[in-house]
């Protein structure tokens, strides 16, 4: 600058009168040596000579996964929306680093939060935090939930991540989960957060929590919602419809399954020039359902597995879409006749066993026990999940295959029906933003299986809540890094996972080097626009 050469200063080791070169010398040789260089062979005989033993390793942690999300984490905004957040409180350690370490063990290596503090000293290398301990996990989650009474936290963390990677959201997929707890009663109270209901897990002898989650149809979660268990999907839309309101997103289509599409539910979506797109029951007997299916068209051919017409009611303004899927058509006739077989399997078997006891005397006991097992036969074939919907029981009290069930089914196979209340909207967007649905199905699967949301280790509502948004904040991150390589999480940790960082010491020094990156490794770190690790972070000459 200026037509001045500027030198820049890598590492000052002292005045040149001072410095012990052949110490450098030594200790440059050894590291040469320990990672496999030919080394000076003299140099190495000098140095043992002088009394100078090798670098040995002292100490080794894992850096490529959490030095990846730490820098989403500062790229993405997340670490300026929670130091704001702690800002107005005086804490002797780093709150937002811990926060961090936090929800980077949920998305590398989840385990409790005491584990998790052992897991930051001793496995792995978090970024301006050497060490933490359970109590500091617990005041940093305490800290998260508090700031984020109103949903401050998530509101500004995806708005930065909504400008930095230009989200469109003007379709938002929401959709709702539970997860239990292992005890036996639930929590006292008219509030109590931990309560019976009926749990999407096939676990109604536990209590649990419900948990909503919207996503982008790129699959970024946007924002997350905690109530007690014994909520339903019907009673929870309006207080999401409000809280989304409230972030002024602009227009939004608003993407619900079945379970929400209540009149009321769809009617509140409308309020304040909303839209939505609504999956509908079919089987309830609904007669716009049925005025809906009843009607004669052609099917607009959308892909190879999905066929589209569009349906308009007199007197609404809202439009349907019948979608069906020639492939689901063939499994569910399938799955049909394999249940109707199989039931007039065991029908023929009961009344080929009741037309051989008919033999016997009336008073027989044989023919006694047969019958109490032929009624117990037929209770629990009328009883059976899956098999009794296709059973009706006669006036005499027997069973036989309900052939009008069958036949009203038949009309079903390989369809649903969507409701939208846009205008604009074409009929094949409307199927293919429905289907996008599954991106919060995903996320739940992801929660509960990959980042490990249960089993939840608190007591305390707010703690509970506390642990949800840190699992919130891990897929965030995860998702935006899996959007942004093409490849899955599970792949990106195994990868960067091989990467460490080695703590190096000998009599001639120490020195914290990381390991030679693979080219698969530079690229992942390309793609999120994130520094790799330096290849030597700390050098210690003796």
């Amino acid at each position: 600058m200026d037509g001045k050469i500027k030198p820049d200063v890598l590492m000052n080791l002292g005045r040149v009168n001072q410095v012990d070169v052949e110490g450098l010398r030594r200790l440059a040789s050894s590291i040469n040596k320990h990672f496999g260089g030919d080394g000076d062979g003299a140099g190495v005989e000098a140095g043992l000579a002088a009394g100078a033993g090798p670098l040995e390793v002292v100490d080794a942690r894992s850096i490529g996964s959490t030095w990846l999300l730490d820098g989403l984490w500062r790229r993405l905004d997340v670490a300026a929306a929670v130091r704001a957040a702690a800002e107005a409180r005086r804490f002797t350690t780093n709150m937002e680093r811990v926060l961090f370490a936090l929800v980077a063990n949920r998305a590398v290596a989840p385990m409790s939060k005491l584990s998790a503090a052992e897991w930051v000293g001793e496995d792995t290398v978090i970024p301006g935090l050497a060490s933490m301990d359970d109590d500091h996990a617990y005041r940093a989650m305490d800290l998260l939930v508090d700031a984020d009474t109103q949903g401050q936290v998530q509101e500004a963390v995806f708005f930065a991540v909504a400008n930095l990677l230009n989200l469109e959201v003007d379709l938002l997929f929401f959709d709702t989960t539970s997860t239990y707890f292992e005890r036996d009663t639930e929590d006292e109270g008219d509030d109590a957060l931990r309560r019976f209901g009926h749990s999407k897990d096939h676990r109604g002898d536990l209590p649990q929590i419900v948990i909503g989650l919207a996503v982008t149809k790129e699959g970024i979660p946007v924002r997350y919602w905690c109530w007690p268990g014994s909520s339903n999907d019907q009673q929870v839309l309006a207080e999401v419809r409000d809280d989304m309101r409230d972030w002024k997103l602009g227009r939004v289509i608003t993407v619900v399954d079945r379970g929400f599409s209540s009149a009321d539910n769809l009617a509140y979506l409308r309020r304040a020039g909303g839209h939505y797109i609504a999956g509908m029951r079919m089987r309830d007997g609904n007669p716009l359902v049925e005025q809906v299916l009843a009607r004669q068209g052609r099917y607009q051919q959308v892909k190879d597995n999905l066929r589209v017409k569009e349906v308009r009611i007199d007197g609404t303004d809202v439009r349907f879409v019948i979608c069906h899927n020639p492939h689901q058509a063939q499994r569910d006739k399938q799955q049909r006749d394999d249940a109707i077989a199989r039931i007039e399997a065991e029908l023929a078997r009961i009344r080929d066993q009741r037309e051989r006891d008919a033999k016997r005397p009336p008073g027989d006991r044989t023919r006694q026990r047969n019958e109490a097992a032929h009624v117990r036969a037929e209770c629990a074939l009328r009883d059976h999940p899956s098999l009794g919907r296709w059973l009706v029981q006669q006036p005499n009290g027997r069973l036989k295959v309900n052939k009008a069930k069958v036949k009203a089914e038949e009309r079903l196979d390989g369809k649903y029906l969507i409701a939208t209340s846009d205008p604009a909207i074409t009929a094949e967007d409307t199927a293919l933003g429905y289907k996008n649905l599954l991106e919060a199905e995903r996320g739940f699967r992801d929660l509960k299986s990959q980042l490990l949301l249960r089993p939840v280790f608190h007591r305390l509502e707010h703690r509970i809540r506390a642990h949800v948004l840190i699992c919130w904040l891990a897929l965030l991150l995860v998702r935006v890094a899996e959007r942004t390589t093409g490849q899955t999480w599970r792949n990106i940790n195994r990868q960067l996972g091989r990467i460490s960082q080695v703590t190096l010491a000998g009599p001639a020094g120490t020195v914290v080097q990381t390991t030679p990156l693979r080219p698969e490794h530079k690229a992942i770190y390309q793609a999120l626009s994130v520094q790799p690790p330096a290849r030597v972070t700390a050098f210690d000459p003796r």
